[in-house]
């Protein structure tokens, strides 16, 4: 039954197509409409 499950998983998988920026989305970074957006803690200083 598991291999059956994961089989499913592996159809709706996407690759990664920015491979670039995991760094940032692992660092927790904002992202506005495929963007790396400025917190507003950033854009004051």
């Amino acid at each position: 039954m598991v291999f059956k499950l994961i089989e499913s998983a592996q159809a709706r998988w996407r690759t990664v197509n920015a491979p670039h920026l995991a760094a940032l989305v692992r660092a927790d970074a904002r992202f506005e409409l495929g963007r790396p957006a400025e917190r507003p803690e950033e854009a004051a200083a």
